[in-house]
């Protein structure tokens, strides 16, 4: 059976891609047996070392609230920057060169400026302005160069998504009288927007993980800043980052979970149902017998 992308394998390809899938296998196992012995060779799996992920004081003294600061940065920066890269993406698709013009000079900016570097000015904009305590600046800082960044990326994503469509649904919707802002909101951003989740999902990975930046040059109290005082009092450095590395790869694995299944329930939504319609006899008459299907888009 072939695709119009490759051919499919033959026997000797298949034998090949299981010998290649075992020894991949093999390896693997043996680089886990590997980091594993050079683990307790250094005494890094005692259990003094991980005993302290077991008692509760070290979780809400130090992990958990951590965790809360990650997931707050983050959860604020998704919810600011998904709207404000809608619109600009969307603004960047106008007919209007003054509007176009500015969204794309300020996507572009703020696309092409690491995201490390807008949480500093951020951060040094906030020292100098009143009224904002050094105990949240940190948190400000972090959020206002993640918005800043992740608009911009997103606002790329939405208007990739919606040239992505055909342009025959646009033009049958001028066709039928609509205006421009009613196929945007009615027609194209609501189909765009099953074709950009797989995109967002993954910026929205990024803006978790990119929270640890902050930690890092502001000190703010993230997961990985809070572990730095966790591993200092309880001696376990290797054991911390193993443990704060698993916390990462729960928290995506939830978020692609939840875009997934939303994904597919979009996707189911926009499937039409299917009614029954009586079948017309040559007279021109309905017919009183089995009725033919017609799905209604």
């Amino acid at each position: 059976m072939t695709s119009v992308l490759y051919d499919a394998p033959g026997p000797r390809a298949k034998r090949r891609n299981i010998l290649y899938t075992v020894g991949f296998l093999l390896l693997l196992v043996l680089l886990l047996w590997w980091m594993i012995g050079e683990l307790d060779d250094k005494g890094q799996l005692t259990s003094a070392k991980w005993h302290p992920f077991v008692v509760s004081t070290s979780w809400t003294t130090y992990l958990l609230p951590g965790l809360v600061n990650t997931l707050k940065a983050a959860g604020l920066s998704m919810v600011i920057a998904l709207p404000l890269g809608a619109v600009f993406g969307i603004a960047r698709l106008s007919d209007h060169k003054w509007v176009r013009v500015p969204a794309g000079v300020v996507v572009e900016f703020f696309r092409a400026i690491p995201v490390l570097m807008l949480m500093i000015f951020a951060n040094q904009l906030y020292v100098s302005a009143d009224g904002i305590s050094s105990d949240i600046r940190p948190l400000y800082a972090v959020v206002t160069g993640l918005v800043l960044y992740n608009a911009s990326v997103l606002a790329e994503i939405v208007r990739a998504g919606i040239l992505s469509l055909p342009k025959g649904q646009a033009e049958a919707a001028h066709a039928i009288g609509l205006r421009k802002t009613q196929v945007m909101t009615s027609i194209l951003l609501p189909q765009a927007i099953t074709a950009m989740l797989p995109a967002i999902v993954s910026q929205l990975v990024v803006v978790v993980k990119d929270t640890a930046l902050g930690g890092a040059v502001l000190g703010f109290g993230e997961l990985i800043n809070s572990r730095k005082t966790f591993a200092a009092n309880y001696a376990n450095v290797i054991p911390s980052f193993i443990v704060i590395a698993a916390i990462y790869i729960v928290l995506n694995l939830i978020l692609t979970t939840f875009a997934a299944w939303l994904e597919r329930r979009l996707r189911r939504g926009k499937k039409s149902t299917g009614a029954v319609l009586p079948a017309l006899d040559p007279a021109g008459g309905a017919s009183t017998g089995t009725g033919a299907s017609a799905g209604l888009v």
